[in-house]
């Protein structure tokens, strides 16, 4: 019996672009996402995955401490709270990417997988932290995450996340895969430009590398006053061979609902058989110093 699921990816311009309070921006941005939950769950969505940092802009593009307030602890904070309560009410599982506090000054970009029941499941701190190019100064905001690759087992099936600038390094992707994930969101804030050819590039290839579904998220617009470029949304679903089965728009808002069916996994993974035929004895350099 096909084991079919309803994804919903939610791509979102910034509500308040611009404005000097952080905690103006992040009220409007959770009221925004909160319809977009409802949509998806009217829509017979069962798993929503939201779009990096969902509450606020991409604040990385400056180097401010303002942008700390708004942090939250995880899972007992408002917005983690909230989410738990919006999944219950809808049955529907969800992804929920935040800022993290730990401790003070201690912080990470962070995404919670929450069951279909209200459960917090567990949380995923963002690994690969970019301080490269000009616009994208996140480790003046971010711990590298110390929490490894974890997947959980929801109502839907088993759920990885990797978050924005992970998605340029295969070893994660395939511990996700080592690790079990069926599904895996990568919930972004990227612009138009240098990685956008990527874009549609590595993801499929992990997806095909690893024999996972993988749901793609991109937020969209130019964010004021930095204007670092276009947010060019394109979020999109790629099944286990690599091929896209559903895309978003590249500049408006938007709930992209797209139907998969996991008992692909097995036929794709007793095509290609990937992980019979690793060699994980031979693969010493990767980890070398």
């Amino acid at each position: 019996m096909p084991r079919n699921v309803r994804i919903g990816l939610i791509q979102a311009t910034t509500t308040h672009p611009g404005d000097t309070d952080p905690l103006v921006i992040k009220e409007a941005m959770i009221a925004k996402h909160l319809a977009f939950i409802e949509e998806a769950a009217a829509k017979g969505c069962q798993v929503v995955c939201l779009q990096e940092l969902f509450y606020g802009p991409y604040f990385c593009a400056e180097q401010k401490t303002h942008w700390y307030s708004l942090t939250e602890k995880i899972p007992e904070g408002p917005t983690t709270q909230l989410m738990c309560e919006t999944a219950k009410r809808l049955g529907i599982v969800l992804i929920v990417p935040i800022y993290e506090v730990e401790n003070t000054g201690v912080y990470y970009n962070t995404a919670s997988v929450i069951d279909a029941d209200g459960t917090w499941l567990g949380k995923y701190r963002k690994t690969h932290i970019p301080q490269c190019l000009p616009g994208f100064w996140e480790k003046f905001y971010f711990r590298p995450g110390n929490l490894g690759y974890p997947v959980f087992e929801t109502r839907v099936g088993r759920i990885g996340v990797y978050i924005c600038y992970d998605r340029h390094f295969p070893e994660g992707a395939r511990c996700l895969g080592l690790n079990g994930a069926e599904i895996v969101f990568n919930p972004s804030a990227t612009v138009a430009g240098l990685s956008e050819y990527l874009w549609k590039l590595e993801q499929p290839a992990h997806a095909a590398a690893n024999g996972y579904f993988l749901g793609a998220i991109n937020r969209v617009g130019v964010e004021q006053p930095w204007a670092i470029g276009e947010f060019y949304g394109q979020s999109y679903v790629v099944d286990p061979r690599g091929q896209m089965v559903a895309m978003a728009s590249r500049d408006r808002d938007e709930l992209l609902v797209t139907d998969i069916d996991l008992d692909l996994i097995r036929t794709v993974r007793d095509t290609w058989q990937f992980y019979r035929d690793r060699r994980p004895d031979s693969y010493g350099a990767i980890t070398a110093p």
